[in-house]
């Protein structure tokens, strides 16, 4: 049935050019899908935006990244005019995008994580927050922005004068190991996948810089292993409250043999559909085509309220 979507892209956070691709890619998909699809780039005009969503669409494909799009702010708007949108809730958004609250839900939850605790920025300039090695992340930022990874004492702590995420950090206790990354849609854990850059860590230019990292789909992990990491992310998904498609982000540290131990970092409750996005590519392999996988998020949009 053709529905009449509007695909919110662009933004103003850091991750605003990702966004942009994946709104695109989206547009392009639900058309060759037989919808009638608007683009819009988001900005902070609030009153386009309204009357970009005046007559209201069937649904709203949210195709915004990082802060203001991710983090339940545009959610809230949608529920208020009682548009229909993809992806999670205005709670389950703003949660997931909030680093801390994501480690207390679990904790009730059960779901293993690594250590760590909020610092100050001052704290993190005057000494090692913990032994390294750790990491240090902003409390409400996607893509890996702002991370920044410290494997020895002899490597100066700091967040250095480019740093723009805030006064309060996230140090985290460093996992070897495995980077895992779970889809899930609906009530299914689609897959997981292995990411492995080529140098460094997962960071924003591994992620979407062609050539910087290498996939392996299904994750090349023991059969056991890899039914653990679905149900984990199955797990992370409910317990956040998410709908729609999620991706949860796992550390898998096999350093001392099998069977190894899983940590969950985060949930990404608006996963990338760029040509490099992980959620695409694990939705492949269970056989949905780019089209079958956005057109099923519109057909899932809801409003909460």
């Amino acid at each position: 049935m053709t529905k009449r979507i509007t695909v919110l892209m662009g933004g103003w956070s850091v991750e605003r050019e990702v966004s942009l691709v994946s709104g695109r890619a989206v547009a392009e998909a639900l058309a060759e899908g037989g919808h009638r699809v608007e683009a819009v780039e988001v900005t902070r005009d609030i009153a386009a935006l309204l009357k970009a969503l005046d007559p209201k669409p069937d649904a709203v494909f949210n195709a915004l990244h990082g802060r203001f799009g991710e983090d339940g702010c545009i959610q809230g708007l949608l529920e208020m005019l009682g548009v229909p949108y993809t992806h999670s809730g205005v709670l389950a958004s703003a949660i997931a995008m909030d680093k801390a609250s994501t480690r207390r839900l679990f904790d009730v939850n059960g779901i293993p994580h690594p250590e760590g605790r909020i610092v100050t920025r001052q704290a993190v300039e005057a000494a090692h927050p913990m032994e390294p090695p750790y990491v240090l992340k902003p409390l409400n930022e996607g893509s890996s922005v702002g991370v920044r990874l410290v494997l020895d004492a002899a490597t100066r702590p700091g967040l250095g004068p480019d740093w723009s995420f805030g006064d309060d950090v996230l140090v985290e206790r460093y996992i070897p190991g495995r980077e895992i990354c779970v889809a899930v849609m609906g009530e299914v854990a689609l897959g997981a996948i292995e990411i492995r850059p080529k140098e460094g860590f997962y960071d924003y230019a591994a992620k979407y810089t062609a050539g910087r990292a290498n996939h392996q789909m299904p994750a090349a992990i023991r059969p056991q292993a890899y039914e653990e990491a679905l149900a984990l992310g199955l797990r992370a998904h409910r317990a956040l409250g998410c709908r729609g498609v999620s991706r949860t982000d796992l550390r898998y540290d096999d350093s001392r043999g099998e069977p190894g131990q899983f940590y969950a970092l985060e949930v990404n409750t608006q996963p990338g559909m760029t040509p490099l996005s992980l959620v695409p590519e694990i939705a492949a392999h269970a056989g949905l085509s780019f089209t079958e996988l956005v057109t099923w998020m519109v057909e899932n949009a809801r409003c909460e309220g």
